[in-house]
């Protein structure tokens, strides 16, 4: 007997991650230097996995108030008032998740009706437009450009508006293309979410990997708080992508509806990273920013390679991503990286899989060690100087 007769519509048709499809063909090569794991590639600082290991051996193996540690929570207020310049009630607008994923799929479906439509920038993370179509709601992608360094263009943003837009989600710096947003740009999009009475939900997870200036949040603008929706987490700037460890910060009605939803799927996040969090944001600043300097290194080498080898690059200003540009090959962003993981043993992840306006670049992510993206840069001048 077939069981797909009992597989719901809207998930039968899903398509999977690109990026997973990608790392199923990359996993038996033997040799290979990978360019493609979006995560650090620095161990989670010793005094943070201390934390952990402190609170399994004292017997902290309980489940936590459904909102998380208080302890954390009022360390989150803190923290996002110091560095962000928003202040949140711990009480009731702080709720600590498992990752962002989690946090982002909570926001989804605490506000999205069958039918109602979610604006997001292009290219993007791979999970957004599923898991808008998860929580029934339809997806509207705006296309961003290397002219504007992959930032929202407002006259973009407007063209690709529909009736029925009800939030947009905007993730600066973005994976995968680093762009970020500037003061002026970030106060145009905040007047046209006012004059359309959205929401947004901001996806800040790579805010402490800025490269130039300081990061702002479009939640710190005047009337903005109250229509955004602020996610962060500990996975990017303190390495800490395995507790598996985020939060959410919103309005209390929307943020208790979230609650609700993470109540019944979720429970609470692990006791034993919550604890590891809590050091992180205490004791974490200095890792935190020695890590930093160590990927700035490591953008400005390898984005001058991209160009030297014909791959067109911009100086990405945050995250820890390049997204050159391989359009002068030929070749598909899929078929590219398929001949450089083949002949060069180098994985780099096709464009397209952060959506149709990826084609025609691939990510590489240099936050593997410098020694390896010298390696991965001189297989792949090789190969592409043959390939010429």
């Amino acid at each position: 007997m077939s069981c797909e007769k009992f597989i719901a519509k809207h998930v039968s048709t899903l398509p999977k991650s690109g990026i997973r499809a990608f790392f199923s063909l990359a996993s038996t090569m033997k040799d290979l230097v990978s360019l493609g794991i979006g995560e650090p590639d620095f161990v989670t600082p010793w005094h943070i996995r201390e934390a952990a290991i402190f609170a399994l051996e004292n017997g902290k193996t309980s489940y936590t108030d459904n909102l998380g540690l208080k302890s954390l929570r009022n360390e989150i207020s803190k923290y996002v008032e110091n560095e962000f310049n928003i202040s949140y009630n711990p009480d009731s607008e702080i709720m600590v998740t498992v990752g962002v994923s989690e946090a982002m799929d909570a926001a989804l479906r605490a506000i999205i009706n069958p039918g109602d439509k979610i604006m997001y920038h292009e290219p993007c993370f791979v999970s957004y437009a599923p898991t808008i179509e998860l929580a029934h709601g339809i997806p509207v992608p705006i296309k961003t450009s290397p002219k504007d360094l992959f930032a929202l263009n407002m006259e973009q943003v407007k063209k690709s508006w529909q009736e029925g837009c009800k939030a947009i989600i905007i993730n600066f710096p973005t994976n995968p293309t680093g762009g970020t947003l500037d003061l002026v740009q970030m106060q145009e999009l905040a007047k046209f979410v006012q004059e359309k009475d959205m929401l947004v939900i901001s996806d800040e997870i790579y805010a402490e990997l800025t490269f130039e200036g300081k990061h702002a949040s479009i939640a710190s603008l005047k009337g903005m708080k109250e229509r955004t929706i602020f996610l962060h987490g500990f996975s990017k700037a303190y390495a800490m992508t395995g507790f598996r460890m985020g939060y959410a910060c919103a309005p209390k009605e929307i943020l208790d509806v979230m609650m609700r939803i993470h109540q019944y799927g979720i429970m609470c996040a692990s006791l034993m990273s919550q604890e590891a969090a809590l050091e992180a944001l205490k004791n974490g600043k200095e890792s935190m920013e020695n890590m930093r300097e160590q990927y700035i290194l490591r953008r400005d080498f390898i984005v001058r390679r991209f160009n030297e080898m014909g791959m067109e690059c911009h100086l990405p200003k945050g995250t820890f991503y390049a997204f050159p540009c391989v359009k002068n090959f030929g070749l598909s962003s899929m078929d590219f990286s398929t001949k450089v993981l083949q002949e060069a043993k180098v994985a780099v992840i096709p464009g397209s899989a952060f959506g149709p306006s990826g084609e025609g670049y691939v990510r590489a992510s240099f936050s593997t060690s410098y020694d390896n993206l010298v390696l991965a840069a001189d297989r792949m001048e090789k190969l592409l100087k043959n390939f010429k």
